[in-house]
C-alpha cells in the first residue's frame, strides 16, 4: 500500500513505508511525553501509539493535581499516513523534528495546548532485545530528550498556565517489538511473567542525568545505560552504573533511590533521589484493564476517568507500574527529575519473591 511518505527517501525496506519490517502482530511506533513542575504540585503525560500490523492506533492524555488523576483514553483504526498523527481529540505535532513538539487535547473539561522545546539532543538509548523461549518478547530502539514545556491545560473549568520557567520534562520515542499489545494471546503454560525495570531522566541546572537498566529475578542485568549530558560540551558516558532502592514497604515502589554511574576516566558520580508526588501509569494505558495499548475498541472512541492517586490498591497489578517526581542531589547539586519503576515478580536484591508481593 503506497502512501504519501514514500515520495521521501526514507525506506528502510523493500517494502512500502505503511508495511513494517516485521509481521509481528506486536510491531509498534510510539510518542511519550511527560511534564511536570519542581514543587510536585502538577504532573502531565502524553501517550500516542501506531500499531500497524493491528491496524489499530490509540492515545491517552493524563494530568495529576490536588492528588486526583484525570484521564483520557482514545482509539482509532489506524491509517497507513504515518504523517496522521491524531486519535480522536489528542494530537501530537512534529513542529521542528527533534527540537520542537505540540500537543493538542480538546474533549470536554479536558483541554490542553503544549509545546515541548528540547533542552537536550535526543539520546539515544542501546537497543533493547530480550526472548520469552524461542520467541523474541522486546526487540526496541529508544530516544529520549530533555526538555521545557509552555501552554495550558484545561481540567473541570480551571485553566493551569504551563511556564517553561516553571514545567520541565522529557519525551522518548520508542519504537518495534514489545510483547503484550492488544488483546490476550492464548498460549502454552510457561514461567511467571518477570520485569525489573527502572528509568530516571534527572534535570539539574546544568546538565541531565539520564540511568535505566532492566534486570532478572537474580539481580543481573540484560541492559543498563547511563549518561551524564551537560548544556555545554560533550556528553559522559558511564563505564559501569548501579543503583540501590530504599523500598516503601507494602509496595514496589522506592522512597529513596541511589545511583552511582562511574565514568570511563573520571570521578564517581552519586545521585540520590527522593521521591515527593507520584503519577499512575495507568493513565497512559500501561497495565490497564481495559484501555490498555493496541486493544481495538470497534473504532473511534474515547473514554474519560480520574481517580485520587491516595485511594489506589499499590500491590494491585494495574498499579504497579508508577512515575515518581523526585528531589535530586548531587553533591551540593539540587534538581528535579523522574523515577520511573515496573516490578512483576521475584528480585532477590529487593526481597520480593512472588508476582505481586509487596517490599518487607
Amino acid at each position: 500500500m503506497l502512501t504519501s511518505f514514500d515520495d521521501y527517501p526514507v525506506h528502510q525496506t523493500p517494502l512500502p513505508v505503511a508495511n513494517p519490517g516485521t509481521g509481528d502482530r506486536n510491531f509498534y511506533d510510539r510518542y511519550f511525553f511527560n511534564g511536570y513542575d519542581a514543587d510536585g504540585e502538577l504532573f502531565f503525560a502524553v501517550a500516542m501509539g501506531l500499531y500497524p500490523n493491528r491496524q489499530v492506533a490509540d492515545a491517552s492524555f493524563s494530568v495529576l493535581r490536588d492528588g486526583v488523576q484525570t484521564s483520557l483514553h482514545t482509539s482509532r483504526q489506524a491509517s497507513p499516513e504515518r504523517r496522521d498523527t491524531r486519535v480522536g481529540s489528542i494530537a501530537v505535532e512534529v513542529v521542528e523534528p527533534l527540537q520542537r513538539l505540540r500537543v493538542r487535547v480538546d474533549e470536554g473539561d479536558l483541554r490542553a495546548d503544549l509545546t515541548f522545546d528540547a533542552r537536550s539532543a535526543p539520546i539515544e538509548e542501546p537497543r533493547t532485545l530480550a526472548f520469552n523461549g524461542p520467541r523474541v518478547s522486546m526487540d526496541s530502539t529508544r530516544l529520549t530528550q530533555f526538555g521545557r514545556w509552555s501552554g495550558s491545560i484545561t481540567v473541570d473549568g480551571q485553566t493551569i498556565e504551563v511556564r517553561p520557567d516553571r514545567v520541565s520534562g522529557c519525551r522518548d520515542r520508542s519504537w518495534g517489538i514489545r510483547a503484550g499489545l492488544g488483546e490476550p494471546e492464548v498460549n502454552p503454560p510457561g514461567p511467571l511473567p518477570q520485569v525489573y525495570w527502572i528509568w530516571t531522566p534527572l534535570q539539574l541546572a546544568d546538565r541531565c542525568i539520564l540511568f535505566d537498566s532492566f534486570e532478572y529475578a537474580d539481580g543481573r542485568r540484560w541492559h543498563e545505560f547511563g549518561v551524564v549530558w551537560p548544556d555545554q560540551g560533550e556528553p559522559t558516558y558511564m563505564r559501569a552504573v548501579d543503583h540501590d532502592v530504599d523500598w516503601r514497604p507494602g509496595t514496589r515502589r522506592g522512597r529513596q533511590v541511589t545511583l552511582r554511574l562511574e565514568p570511563a576516566g573520571g570521578e564517581l558520580l552519586e545521585v540520590r533521589m527522593t521521591p515527593k508526588l507520584r503519577f499512575q501509569m495507568l493513565g497512559l494505558g500501561y497495565l490497564h484493564p481495559e484501555w490498555g495499548h493496541g486493544r481495538w475498541h470497534g473504532g473511534a472512541v474515547s473514554h474519560l476517568e480520574r481517580w485520587r492517586v491516595d485511594d489506589l490498591d499499590p500491590l494491585a497489578p494495574q498499579h504497579i507500574h508508577v512515575q515518581q517526581v523526585c528531589d535530586v542531589e548531587v553533591g551540593d547539586e539540587r534538581g528535579v527529575g523522574i523515577l520511573e519503576q515496573l516490578v512483576i515478580g521475584p528480585h532477590e536484591r529487593s526481597g520480593l519473591r512472588d508476582l505481586f508481593d509487596g517490599a518487607p
